[in-house]
């Protein structure tokens, strides 16, 4: 076998394990569920940090019912509304921020951090994009 031909089969096989795991993705997003949660920012403690925000989400106790906590999986309860919310209290999630927009974070007196997220059938949420509360009303950040 030529070097060159066994490059491109290398190429090829790490290709095709990117695009397996981003349609992994992309298929959990249009047919898992959704939910909107609070969030609050949480720094983490890493020397390299990059753009992004640690977010620590915030799920009402009773909207809970905890199934397994051994196991670490995020189990689905449906709430009155409609929407769903996920066994683990407190998880965290990671949220990157493109180059240029402001920490999203940093927020006046007044405003609550939402995040969209994804709930897979295992492993922590995923999150999708940011918004902001204000009383009643939420809005979605402009972070493209």
């Amino acid at each position: 076998m030529r070097p060159l031909f066994k490059g491109l089969l290398i190429a090829a096989l790490h290709l095709a394990l990117v695009a397996s795991l981003g349609a992994k993705l992309l298929f959990d997003r249009a047919l898992r569920p959704r939910v909107w949660v609070r969030a609050t920012a949480h720094a983490p403690n890493l020397p390299i940090r990059g753009r992004y925000v640690r977010l620590q989400l915030e799920i009402e106790k009773q909207m809970v019912a905890d199934e397994n906590p051994s196991r670490g999986a995020f189990h689905l309860l449906p709430t009155p509304g409609g929407s769903y919310a996920v066994t683990e209290t407190r998880p965290t999630v990671a949220y990157f921020v493109p180059e240029g927009v402001p920490d999203p974070s940093i927020r006046p007196q007044g405003e609550e951090l939402w995040v969209e997220v994804t709930l897979p059938r295992k492993g922590p949420p995923r999150p999708i994009r940011l918004a902001v509360k204000r009383g009643d009303t939420l809005s979605l950040l402009p972070l493209d």
